[in-house]
């Protein structure tokens, strides 16, 4: 049997390697020795959610080299297939598995992405865009937003022209419980229940953040797969001791070597501008990098013995992830068909958010569940490193329900998910009456379970949010040359999934990139 089973996975890979390599991609190479000692107009250090669409765009104009921590995606069908969603989860390892562990101080279990498209290669391809809200108080403009939504849709999302049985039942849970109007397909966050869009297609395979990569000029793109940067390297130049990013140090990051190696921006002449170290390393990366670079609070780094470029107080400080309660429906472990999540209940003014999905616990049993998500959190946390090897993960705090307010917003949320869980609809799927007929839990009760039973949604941010570490465009305070581009510049998480804003954001701060750069082609910057 595990024979076999073995066999139809070569078959799969095999079979998928032959699709994949159908497609037209920039150069990609997993030898730190082929990029070492190169220069480049901008370097993008994630390879994930925003990075692709980033550096997709600006290698409209420019070279561009992309380093990815991780390996390919293509020709894993644990990836690919949608009918192994859940499956890259299950097999974890300290340094190449797609997806890395990692449990927070609060002792919640949580996941990162590692692998070419990031996160967004292993969740459960939800798209829903930001409020109209969130766009107008991060300050974007809404015409160049939507049109790099637009951008991202056309090439890698998708209708669904159906629900399978689960989410069809979730979605009439949902209204049954009260969370109103039924809104139907639509890619705005508006209150109510709706479906979403996804990056699976209809014949059932993702469509991944790196499928933007050919979108861009493929002769100007390089991307580097499995190193890990260690630190952004810096040069003084001025009388007044400027700090100026000049590349990137970085190693392999399979645990073989600590030999580091370097690439190099591009010097321009004097008339000319540079361009940027561009990091869009993920929430935990992206500062994770910032502190390893000798850039964050000074005594952190003085634990570690990082000689310190720059006494940023900001760097890991508003770390929040979305408390989440998870309610299982089957009374135990099944074997169902993987189901990501397709539908979605927007309530209580914005502040709850409901999304039901089948995940697997095994390669061979699922769990069919309602989760639900406190959407504004007050509760803030903190990342700090715990060593300065750049592969370990660093030490992240969030706090969860610390604050009254989050307390009591998750006994609501609880109490919703109990009223969808008894249903009709959830019912009739189950074949049973059994939590219909149960009476419904106390507010000592569900607050209790909110304290115990307090998990997360995967969708944190922050620590290097704008106003604390990066300007308004993402220029990362008192250094030049140096951005952040990436959810952990939130100080919210967007819409009911981050993903879609997060792919935009990289495209629309692309778009931005270029036309500074258009704007500044007589004019260097940095003198």
């Amino acid at each position: 049997m595990v024979m076999g089973f073995s066999l139809h996975l070569l078959l799969l890979f095999v079979h998928l390697a032959i699709c994949s390599s159908e497609q037209t991609f920039p150069y990609m190479t997993s030898n730190v020795k082929e990029v070492a000692g190169r220069s480049f107009d901008y370097i993008v250090v994630g390879g994930g959610t925003a990075g692709c669409p980033l550096a997709a765009t600006l290698s409209e104009k420019f070279s561009v080299l992309l380093v990815e921590r991780g390996g390919s995606p293509y020709g894993d069908p644990f990836i690919l297939e949608l009918k192994y969603y859940g499956y890259p989860v299950l097999v974890t390892d300290e340094y190449t598995s797609a997806a890395q562990r990692f449990v927070s101080t609060d002792g919640v279990p949580n996941l990162r992405g590692r692998v070419l498209g990031g996160s967004a290669a292993i969740n459960g391809g939800f798209y829903s865009r930001a409020s109209k809200d969130f766009v107008k108080k991060v300050g974007w403009d809404s015409e160049g937003v939507r049109d790099a939504y637009e951008w991202v849709e056309s090439r890698i999302i998708t209708k669904p022209d159906h629900l399978p049985p689960w989410s069809h039942a979730a979605l009439y849970s949902f209204l049954e419980a009260g969370i109103l109007p039924y809104n139907g397909f639509s890619l705005e966050h508006i209150q109510g229940t709706k479906i979403g869009a996804t990056s699976f297609d209809k014949e059932g395979r993702r469509h991944l953040p790196a499928d933007l990569l050919p979108a861009g000029n493929l002769s100007k793109i390089t991307v580097l797969l499995n190193a890990t940067v260690d630190k952004v390297i810096f040069q003084r130049t001025g009388t007044r001791d400027e700090k100026i990013a000049r590349g990137i140090r970085f190693i392999k990051s399979d645990g073989s070597s600590n030999q580091t190696y370097e690439a190099y921006l591009n010097q321009p002449d004097k008339s000319g501008s540079w361009g940027d170290v561009i990091l869009s390393a993920g929430a935990l990366g992206s500062p994770q990098i910032l502190l390893l670079s000798g850039i964050g609070p000074q005594e952190h780094l003085n634990n570690f013995e990082i000689p310190l470029v720059l006494n940023l107080k900001g760097v890991g400080k508003g770390m929040q992830d979305n408390p989440s309660i998870k309610i299982l429906v089957d009374s135990k472990p099944q074997n169902r068909t993987p189901e990501p999540n397709k539908v979605a209940g927007i309530a209580d003014d914005f502040k709850i958010i409901i999304e039901a999905g089948i995940t697997p616990t095994s390669f061979n049993a699922t769990i069919v569940r309602i989760s639900g998500k406190i959407a504004f959190p007050e509760s803030v946390g903190k990342i700090e490193l715990n060593s300065t090897d750049p592969r370990a993960n660093p030490s992240v705090t969030f706090n969860y329900l610390s604050s009254e307010k989050d307390l009591a917003e998750c006994v609501k949320m609880t109490q919703l998910l109990e009223l969808a869980l008894r249903s009709k609809s959830i019912a009739s799927f189950v074949g049973s009456n059994e939590y219909r007929n149960k009476p419904m839990p106390t507010e000592d009760e569900l607050q209790e379970r909110c304290k115990t039973t307090v998990s997360t949604f995967y969708h944190y941010h922050g620590g290097c949010t704008v106003g604390s570490v990066v300007d308004k465009n993402y220029r990362v305070y008192g250094v030049k040359g140096l951005r952040v581009i990436d959810g952990s510049t939130f100080l919210e998480s967007p819409g009911t999934n981050p993903m879609a804003t997060v792919l935009m954001l990289g495209r629309y701060q692309g778009l931005k990139i270029l036309q500074e750069r258009k704007d500044s082609s007589f004019i260097n910057p940095r003198t």
